[in-house]
């Protein structure tokens, strides 16, 4: 399917450039080129498909849906599945997530909607699949939708409400019961493809610098790190491999469009794809600057029990994508 950019990208840097096909420098330009330009395309088609997604069950319908329906525990999958198909990083799932509360969503649905969203996303599934195969984005986003669905429904049986912010407190009991439905001036398909081509068109652009950034890196790895670096640390395969990434994962951040080329040259350079993708879910999905901004709604002690619960989802995530790929 993607034959043609490697054609593309071997003529391009090792004819047009004439730079060595064995050399470091012409590895990476072609690893960076061929990569570019086949998530570039990827993205902007996935993108593309989730904003027709999105343009006909936006959040505040999800949420009046959520609110008047008796779902007996499909809420968390539904909550997940949604958060699956927004385009949100850690960070900016955040004010979605106070909307929830502050709309009457129970707590663990909530959750389900805050821990999938960063985890598996368009541009996510766009790069996985361009990269790794269709295998294993499938177990990937499967996975990542299950850990939200699980996860939810765990913090929501520990009835955490009281441990929400007194900011958050008030702002429930503040709600109004008004009905705040109103008239939406109904638009054909055609008619919302302008738009929906628009927000495609941002969100790509939005992430483009990190696209580069991250290919940019992995591409440097790829061309000159030594295979032995990273079996060294995580290549071999012990027990304690997927829990050590995940820890060194969870104080940083990146999304997926500047991690996932990085994960690409872990597994290349040895490292199990499950460890690879724990580390992935634990940088995208756990960060301080999301633990910051957590404790506007959450006192320190929900936050630890969110994140501990979380990470050692993705732990166990890890294991299981080892077993299966």
């Amino acid at each position: 399917m993607f034959e043609w950019i490697q054609t593309f990208a071997d003529w391009l840097i090792y004819s047009v450039i004439n730079l060595d096909a064995e050399s470091n420098l012409g590895t990476a330009l072609n690893f960076f080129v061929y990569d570019t330009t086949k998530i570039l395309i990827l993205l902007f088609v996935i993108v593309f498909i989730m904003g027709i997604v999105n343009a006909y069950f936006p959040v505040e319908r999800l949420r009046d849906f959520l609110n008047k329906k008796k779902l007996y525990g499909l809420e968390y999958l539904i909550s997940s599945l949604f958060g699956a198909v927004s385009p949100f990083c850690s960070c900016s799932s955040v004010p979605l997530f106070i909307g929830f509360v502050q709309g009457g969503i129970p707590l663990g649905v909530t959750f389900s909607f805050l821990i999938t969203s960063p985890l598996v996303n368009e541009i996510a599934i766009a790069m996985f699949l361009g990269m790794f195969g269709i295998k294993a984005t499938l177990i990937y986003a499967v996975s990542g939708i299950l850990l939200g669905t699980i996860g939810g429904w765990i913090l929501g049986k520990f009835k955490l409400e009281h441990l929400l912010t007194d900011w958050v407190k008030k702002l429930m009991a503040a709600k109004q019961t008004t009905d705040t439905n109103f008239e939406e001036v109904p638009q054909t398909f055609k008619e919302k493809l302008p738009a929906i081509f628009r927000e495609a068109y941002d969100i790509v652009k939005g992430v483009l610098l990190y696209i580069i950034i991250g290919i940019g890196i992995g591409a440097a790895m790829h061309g000159y790190v030594p295979e032995e670096f990273f079996e060294e640390y995580l290549g071999n395969g012990d027990w304690w491999t997927v829990p050590l990434a995940v820890v060194l994962a969870v104080p940083m951040y990146a999304n997926a469009a500047a991690i996932v080329p990085v994960i690409q040259v872990f597994v290349a350079k040895g490292v199990p794809l499950g460890t690879a993708i724990a580390f992935m879910m634990a940088t995208v999905g756990l960060s301080i600057p999301e633990g910051t901004l957590l404790k506007k709604v959450m006192t320190f002690k929900l936050i630890a029990i969110y994140f501990g619960t979380v990470t050692a989802f993705i732990i166990l995530s890890g294991y299981v994508f080892n077993l299966l790929l």
